[in-house]
């Protein structure tokens, strides 16, 4: 099963030349990307047993007040924004695709962001369920991302573990869950967005 798209150390400096490219790598491939997961990043969660729990109607889904601010920031200094994002829900039967659809709908009315992607599916399902880098690596061939360039920025353990699979920086974003750690340490773990973008342009700028 394919992946669902809705269009809408320390990180090396920019430029064609930071990056040495592979044998076989484009030269077209010089975007920087900042990778974000939805739930627990962009949008707040409900915490049920130290578990988070996705926003299932449209009322529900509320953006942490830093969000706007930090995607602006990145925006302007040159990065694509792009969700990833594991919805499970909709292969479950829990949530209509159509719900997803307006929320994502709703995030981009609100948000700069450059592209949405999803997977719908459960474990065992797929290729791109995170911490698989399906997503990641769909991402990169679509929007010519150098992915040694980019950072994926996330909650919870799948989407550190994810981003380290497709071979990016990663920022852990500590919401207190009472839940498995990434498997890979992050390169850098704060409790905010803001936080988390205040990192990666500070190690951009070194």
């Amino acid at each position: 099963m394919g992946i669902d798209t809705i269009v809408s150390p320390t990180l090396p400096p920019a430029g064609p030349a930071a990056t040495p490219r592979m044998p076989g790598e484009s030269a077209a491939r010089q975007c920087r990307a900042v990778f974000l997961d939805r739930d627990g990043v962009i949008n707040q969660v409900f915490v049920r047993d130290g578990k988070p729990y996705a926003p299932t109607a449209l009322e529900e889904f509320s953006i942490y007040a830093d969000v706007p601010a930090a995607i602006e920031r990145l925006k302007q200094a040159g990065y694509l924004t792009i969700v990833v994002t594991n919805q499970p829900d909709v292969a479950r039967g829990k949530v209509p695709r159509e719900t997803i659809d307006a929320l994502h709908a709703r995030m981009h009315e609100l948000l700069p962001i450059d592209d949405c992607l999803v997977c719908p599916h459960d474990d065992g399902e797929c290729g791109c369920r995170k911490p698989l880098p399906g997503m990641l690596l769909e991402a990169s061939e679509k929007h010519g991302i150098d992915l040694r360039r980019s950072v994926m920025v996330g909650d919870r353990w799948r989407d550190v573990d994810a981003g380290r699979n497709a071979g990016c920086q990663t920022v852990f974003i500590d919401r207190g869950y009472r839940e498995q750690l990434p498997e890979h340490p992050p390169h850098h773990v704060c409790s905010s967005l803001g936080a988390a973008v205040a990192w990666i342009l500070s190690e951009h700028r070194a």
